[in-house]
């Protein structure tokens, strides 16, 4: 994550994301599915999921070769994404995935022609840090704002804006 006051802009992708991101949007991620939480992190994510009464496959596994579940639900490494969603529209499996706002005007959000459909949060998400010795320590300092970009989810409209 860059930091603009100390002007290090270091790609960092090890930012979990917090129970209250997934509660949030609880009542659009499928019941009847099969969940795969494609990028392990620390472990939480998964164990969230499961917690909200989800069938959740969430094992360190590599996303670019394994081909798991009926949807994916996830929080992807940012530095990643150019490269996660051809191997999702390989796929043509469902998701949701938690990114920054920008990356709506990507050539590879494009790519989906008009197939995204999105979640607008009611503020800004705060991730949370985990440090190499494994400390984990809540941000609240997240500098972007972040939509749920979902696909084959059949939202109910192109936009939903979370009140």
């Amino acid at each position: 994550m860059a930091g603009f006051h100390t002007k290090t802009f270091i790609k960092h992708d090890d930012y979990m994301t917090p129970k209250h991101a997934w509660e949030a949007i609880a009542e659009y991620i499928p019941k009847d599915k099969v969940i795969w939480e494609a990028f392990y992190g620390d472990g939480t994510s998964g164990t969230d999921l499961t917690e909200m009464g989800h069938n959740v496959i969430h094992e360190d596994v590599d996303f670019f070769k394994n081909d798991l579940g009926d949807v994916i639900v996830s929080n992807p490494p940012f530095s990643l994404v150019k490269d996660i969603m051809p191997r999702l529209e390989e796929t043509k499996k469902p998701f949701i995935l938690l990114m920054p706002s920008s990356k709506i005007v990507t050539s590879y959000i494009r790519n989906f022609k008009g197939d995204i459909q999105i979640i607008i949060p009611r503020k800004r998400i705060h991730f949370a840090k985990v440090s190499a010795d494994g400390t984990k320590t809540d941000t609240k300092k997240c500098n972007f704002d972040c939509f749920y970009y979902c696909h084959g989810i059949g939202l109910p409209k192109d936009v939903i804006w979370l009140m």
